[in-house]
């Protein structure tokens, strides 16, 4: 399995914490997002030598030893999708493909979830979200995003939900590209129509959902790979000063258990 991790952002919204490092370096209970998601990934049986991070953002303070650096030179300018293909020379067509949000934390019972479900595309994706962003704002809908599941395949992500019944989980920001499809995988970003938007998106700043959904639309089969909580997502500061209080409060360990267990995918 070849792993690519996405961690070019500014994370603006973690500022002061992101004023000298990029998101993925800022710290929870004390050790870097970025080394908690390596740890994991290494837990699974996962090398630093099939691992490629994509900087952008200070760069030059990624600490991620063993691991093959690639860099979005327009970071300021693109997004994720566009960052994922800074890597695109990285990827195997003979291995499956992780892809992995460099401002996500999890249990290795979610990524061991992810690795054992079948499909072409398979995103790991939260029942109990609701209970998570409970504890980040007061109207989790407001933050939320569809994903509709139909017969085991997922249908719809990445949409303004007007209704918790549009939200049967939450996309999380781990993919999974079966092996036979990586290449397809490719071509298809690759052939995608540049002249038009994608969810009020030109093709360089399309979001990762919307690139997702566009394979949905032209039949690939995109599973879910269901969990109960296990994770968290780091987007501002408040979040993040949220749950180094409750880790140190022993609160956090209900939601997102540290340290990290093994991984019996191994």
């Amino acid at each position: 399995m070849k792993v690519i991790v996405l961690a070019a952002g500014q994370g603006t919204r973690l500022r002061p914490y992101t004023n000298d490092r990029p998101k993925c370096m800022v710290e929870l209970a004390g050790k870097p997002l970025l080394h908690r998601q390596l740890d994991v990934l290494k837990a699974c049986g996962i090398e630093a030598n099939d691992i490629a991070l994509v900087g952008g953002y200070l760069k030059e303070k990624l600490n991620a030893p063993g691991v093959h650096l690639f860099v979005n030179k327009r970071f300021a300018e693109t997004n994720m999708v566009s960052t994922l293909f800074c890597a695109e020379s990285f990827v195997d067509s003979g291995q499956d493909l992780l892809i992995c949000y460099g401002d996500i934390v999890y249990e290795p019972k979610v990524l061991e979830t992810l690795l054992q479900t079948e499909g072409e595309i398979v995103l790991a994706a939260d029942r109990k979200w609701r209970r998570l962003w409970s504890l980040r704002m007061d109207d989790p809908l407001s933050d939320a995003e569809t994903f509709k599941i139909k017969s085991g395949r997922v249908l719809e992500l990445g949409k303004k939900p007007i209704s918790y019944e549009e939200v049967q989980a939450q996309y999380m920001g781990l993919i999974k590209v079966r092996a036979d499809k990586v290449q397809n995988f490719i071509d298809f970003y690759h052939d995608l129509d540049k002249s038009i938007n994608y969810d009020d998106k030109n093709y360089q700043n399309m979001y990762m959902t919307s690139f997702l959904q566009q394979l949905i639309d032209a039949n690939w089969d995109v599973r879910p790979a269901l969990v109960d909580n296990g994770w968290l997502e780091i987007d501002t500061a408040a979040e993040l000063e949220k749950y180094n209080n409750m880790y140190q409060k022993r609160l956090l360990s209900s939601y997102f258990q540290l340290p990290q267990s093994t991984c019996s995918q191994k």
